[in-house]
């Protein structure tokens, strides 16, 4: 089940929970963190058929696959699930140079609102390079990396924070990333969107008890742009 709305693709739904591909730049929810920002949130679109609860956020500027309660019950069932890292989640990031096959950051992430450190590990595995035929200060051209990732916790921004951490920024990261490569990728490609894209969500299903897979599709500036770098033998449906 696949439908197209106005701001998001519903991926699925039934009587306990709603899984939706929430496009770069929407809003998930408003909270302190976003009190500057006025436009409709998704939860408030979500809202609109019927009681949901959010059980897990990303960024404004991330794309991708979201699940959330439909009922209190299974809200919690989900929120311990997470809580003890098992629901697996899947992202995919566009990323400044060259990154080895694969590895993981382990390395505690602040936490904004109490100002203390606590664990966080991410694993990732780089899919493609590509060298790229344009400078970007202070050389002459550029080098990028496709990477799957795989937190094995849920800090907040933490896959910005570790890419950043092992000099591997994601492009289009304006607080953690790299501003020559994202003003290079703002004139090229007329946008400051995200590279960071939620693609794949595993869990149990709070009533049946099945493990259930559900993938996002990636956003059509991700497929335009990865073809014009060179990304060309890389099909991103296929991953």
């Amino acid at each position: 089940m696949s439908e197209t709305l106005d701001k998001y693709e519903l991926l699925y739904e039934d009587s306990e929970l709603i899984l939706v591909n929430k496009p770069s730049n929407l809003l998930v929810h408003h909270s302190h963190y976003a009190r500057n920002i006025r436009e409709e949130s998704l939860v408030q679109l979500l809202r609109q058929r019927g009681d949901i609860y959010p059980v897990h956020r990303l960024d404004r500027k991330t794309s991708g696959i979201m699940v959330f309660a439909r009922n209190q019950s299974s809200a919690k069932f989900l929120q311990d699930q997470f809580e003890r890292n098992e629901i697996t989640k899947t992202y995919f990031a566009l990323v400044r140079g060259y990154v080895e096959a694969q590895g993981s950051v382990d390395t505690p992430v602040k936490n904004e609102d109490t100002g203390k450190y606590r664990e966080a590990l991410t694993h990732y595995e780089s899919i493609a390079q590509v060298e790229a035929d344009f400078p970007v200060a202070p050389y002459p051209s550029a080098r990028y990396s496709l990477l799957r990732l795989t937190p094995k916790t849920g800090r907040m921004h933490q896959l910005r924070k570790h890419m950043n951490k092992i000099a591997h920024p994601i492009i289009g990261d304006t607080k953690y990333g790299n501003r020559h490569h994202n003003h290079t990728f703002k004139d090229r490609f007329g946008h400051s969107r995200l590279y960071l894209h939620a693609h794949k969500l595993s869990f149990t299903h709070p009533e049946s008890g099945q493990k259930l897979t559900f993938k996002a599709g990636f956003p059509k500036f991700w497929k335009e742009d990865l073809t014009v770098l060179g990304f060309q033998e890389i099909n991103l449906d296929d991953l």
